[in-house]
């Protein structure tokens, strides 16, 4: 499952949630961490939304997922992923 982060530095949501990310055994997992200073377009997009969490779809397309509660735990979080990685 390919999925995208966008996040901010300093951000303690989305390290949470990276670090959850990263710990997620249940499926692979390929993350991409994408900071939204470095692009206008992400900050527009995202300024007051991070962090994103987003599924890569086949076609390249983005899909966001729905956004967790930071205090998710792991197996909170793996749920999620594999509903979603259940509709690929």
């Amino acid at each position: 499952m390919r999925l995208v982060l966008y996040s901010k530095d300093g951000c303690h949501l989305c390290e949470g949630l990276a670090e959850k990310l990263q710990q997620v055994r249940s499926l692979p997992i390929e993350l991409e961490v994408r900071d939204i200073s470095l692009n206008p377009q992400w900050f527009a997009a995202y300024q007051f939304e991070v962090p994103v969490l987003c599924r890569v779809e086949t076609d390249g397309r983005e899909t966001p997922l729905p956004r967790l509660a930071p205090r998710a735990s792991l197996s909170q979080v793996e749920s999620l992923l594999q509903r979603f990685n259940d509709r690929a």
